[in-house]
């Protein structure tokens, strides 16, 4: 049985969420969730943003239109299939079937996604819950083909910007929006409700250039069978639907994950991570050093 220790305080050597130590560590979430005041405005809802602060998360039926589905989409399409995109280290290669996984730093490869980026109903969105300026940490397109596309095991996001980026705070959120219908049998989003309530430290020190392995297939940062257990009895799971167009925000310490798709429908999404700019990455926490720009921005020039 993994021993699991419960941290109440943080650290007190600075680092308020110890992980990748020797055993896995629970510490209670010390920072806020929503981070702007009260009654501050922005384009969320007082229900919603409540919702979020409860759950962790926010769904958006629509949040672009068919035809702006349509020009992403062909984006998406154009870049997966160009060679120079390929060779790139920002694509991610599937081992077995050697398709394109994931591409990295989507917003500086292609001027479109650059333009979704700052499109108010994204970035302001960020703001809010943010309560400040907000830079992109990591973007990306996800594409899950049908017949066989690998998930993506149950993690924290936070838990490895923290350990290998070097974001000292959860002060930073993330937004998948839909480019193909996302379905119940498709590898659709998987969220533990409640989940960014507490932070779990994982157990195992975190190996030089550890990326270039867990991008393909999660290892240092897993969380143990039992404490996922633990968590799925104590929250229970969401699974995220939707059509093309629509989006889920999520904050960056949710448990989440998704499973493969061994449908014929293809599952592709936009993930597009903002940090505040009053939370720029330091050194990392329990890495011997940070990852690559392209996963783990450098650049916290303020989205304009």
């Amino acid at each position: 049985m993994t021993d699991v220790l419960t941290n109440p305080a943080g650290s007190a050597t600075g680092d308020l969420y110890p992980t990748r130590g020797a055993v896995e560590v629970t510490t209670p979430r010390q920072d806020p969730v929503v981070w702007s005041a009260p009654g501050a405005g922005g384009p969320i809802g007082a229900q919603d943003l409540s919702g979020f602060e409860r759950d962790g998360f926010l769904t958006v039926d629509q949040l672009i239109t068919d035809e702006e589905v349509a020009l992403y989409r062909a984006e998406l399409d154009r870049l997966v299939t160009d060679p120079a995109v390929r060779s790139d280290e920002r694509s991610i290669i599937e081992p077995q079937s050697q398709d394109v996984r994931s591409v990295f730093e989507v917003h500086k490869l292609s001027t479109v996604f650059a333009q979704l980026v700052r499109d108010p109903r994204v970035v302001g969105r960020a703001r809010q819950i943010l309560g400040s300026d907000v830079y992109v940490h990591q973007s990306r397109i996800n594409v899950k083909p049908g017949f066989g596309a690998s998930g993506f095991y149950w993690h924290s996001d936070f838990e490895t910007w923290h350990a290998e980026d070097g974001l000292a705070n959860m002060r930073t959120v993330s937004v998948s929006i839909a480019l193909t219908e996302n379905l119940d049998t498709n590898g659709g989003l998987m969220i533990m409700p409640g989940s960014h309530k507490h932070f779990l430290g994982c157990a195992g020190e975190t190996p030089r250039d550890n990326y270039k392995k867990s991008l393909q297939m999660q290892d240092a940062g897993t969380p143990s069978d039992a404490a996922l257990t633990r968590m799925a009895d104590a929250h229970g799971i969401r699974l995220f639907t939707g059509r093309a167009g629509s989006a889920t925000w999520f904050d960056c310490n949710c448990m989440h994950g998704s499973g493969d798709n061994i449908t014929p429908y293809a599952r592709s999404n936009v993930f597009i991570v903002f940090n505040s700019v009053e939370n720029t990455a330091v050194e990392p926490f329990a890495a011997p050093v940070r990852r690559p720009d392209f996963i783990g921005a450098g650049d916290f020039t303020p989205v304009r």
